[in-house]
């Protein structure tokens, strides 16, 4: 990731609603959430939410895809990946194994099986 993609990721991230939604999505797993549910769930109106699901979308830290009338929204997660690894890759002056423990917990994948209601 380069810094200025990082710069906008966290910029992004800077808000306690996005912030929020982020969290809740990368809870629901691969599957998302419709914008609807996320709006809801966040306590938030649907025309506000879609303002932080756009901003999250140019962080590069959600995607959107379509489901029949629903815009569905799901955690990028190669993107918030990036972004610990930007945070992480020149670690402990060269030596990774004190950052390993770190990313190994941050970067797994979620269970698919969980769903957020």
């Amino acid at each position: 990731m380069q810094e200025r993609q990082a710069l906008i990721a966290f910029g992004a991230l800077a808000q306690e609603t996005r912030l929020r939604i982020v969290r809740l999505l990368v809870k629901a797993g691969p599957g998302g959430l419709a914008a609807g549910a996320v709006a809801g769930a966040a306590g938030v109106t649907p025309s506000n939410v879609s303002f932080h699901l756009k901003e999250l979308e140019r962080g590069g830290l959600v995607t959107a895809r379509r489901d029949s009338r629903s815009i569905v929204y799901s955690a990028e997660f190669d993107g918030l990946s990036g972004l610990i690894r930007f945070l992480m890759e020149d670690c402990c002056s060269g030596r990774p194994e004190i950052c390993a423990p770190a990313l190994a917990s941050s970067c797994s994948t979620p269970d698919t099986k969980e769903i957020v209601q």
